[in-house]
This record gives C-alpha cells, sequence and structure tokens, in this order.
C-alpha cells in the first residue's frame, strides 16, 4: 500500500520498508561482496551433500505479515523453480541478512519477529562492523536461539545442510597460499 504524494509510502506494519534501510546489498564495498561470498559457499556446501535447495540473492518472500527482501534465501529447489515473483515463506529454509549501519535495527528486531512468525527454520544474521560475525539463528519457541560466530573462528553448522563458516573470510579475501 502507498500513500499519496509527498512521497508517505505505507506498508502493512507502518512506514514503507523498502527504503533504502531495508534493501538488499548493491554496488560495491564489504556488504554484497560478503552476500556474494556467502551466497556461493552456501551453493557449493549445497551441492556437495545433493541439498535440494537453491541458494537466491534479494528475492520477494512473502511473510503473513507483508514482503520482505532478504539478502540471501535458502529456498526448497522445486519450489524455487515454479516462483514467480515472490517466494511463500513456508518454501525458505533459511535467511541471511547482511547488517549495515542503516538496517542494523531493523536487521536485529523487526525481521527475525517477521521470519519467526512465518515459521522459517533459520535466520542468520552477518554483521561485519566494528568486526565480521555471524549469528546463527534456530527457530524455538516461536523466536530465533542465536549462536554467535566470532571472525576467525570456524564453525560447522548442520542444519539446513552441513557447511563449515567463518565469517572473517565473508568479509575480506584470503592471501592466496604460497
Amino acid at each position: 500500500m502507498t500513500g499519496g504524494s509527498g512521497g508517505d509510502h505505507r506498508s502493512a506494519w507502518g512506514p514503507d520498508t523498502r527504503s533504502s534501510d531495508t534493501s538488499p546489498a548493491t554496488g560495491s564495498g564489504i556488504q554484497p561482496r560478503a552476500s556474494r561470498r556467502l551466497a556461493a559457499l552456501l551453493e557449493a556446501a549445497a551441492d556437495a551433500v545433493g541439498a535440494p535447495v537453491e541458494i537466491l540473492e534479494a528475492i520477494n518472500l512473502v511473510v503473513p505479515d507483508g514482503l520482505l527482501i532478504p539478502d540471501i534465501a535458502v529456498c526448497d529447489a522445486d519450489a524455487a523453480a515454479d516462483a514467480g515473483l515472490t517466494v511463500p515463506a513456508h518454501d525458505v529454509l533459511l535467511v541471511v541478512e547482511i547488517a549495515s549501519p542503516s538496517t542494523r535495527v531493523t536487521d536485529r528486531k523487526m525481521k527475525p519477529a517477521l521470519y519467526a512468525a512465518a515459521g522459517i527454520a533459520h535466520y542468520w544474521r552477518l554483521e561485519l562492523e566494528p568486526a565480521p560475525r555471524l549469528y546463527l539463528g534456530e527457530l524455538e519457541n516461536g523466536g530465533y536461539l542465536d549462536r554467535l560466530v566470532q571472525a576467525a573462528e570456524t564453525t560447522a553448522v548442520d542444519r539446513p545442510f552441513p557447511i563449515d563458516i567463518d565469517p572473517g573470510v565473508l568479509a575480506h579475501r584470503r592471501a592466496p597460499e604460497q
């Protein structure tokens, strides 16, 4: 729903969330680089175990309270193949938000509640400043129970499929091995 003139945009839950405060990572810089690297890492891990998923970036995700655009979503492969402009939340196994200074509050407070209400089993939040860290959230009792992974720590994750992650590698290119 959009308002009249003057740029006053409103959605079902208040002021328009399509503003730059909740838009996916675009342009150059650390945030889109980290998004691209994490999506590639997720894709490789899913392919390695033959997980029937599709890794999508900046999709239109339908949740009970409206439409959200996560930076990355891991979706059921068949549902993703059949999807048009939107993907329903029940076809999504994991959403990832890459927080920036302008999206940090939304990514910490609003989006986890909306994703949890939609029943999405896993919510990850990558924060790049002041140092890379990844919050791995698993849906439990209507909210996400987070596990924190700091840069230079590699952690093994089993769900939605096995993957080893070091948040520091997502933000900075590793030096080539000699």
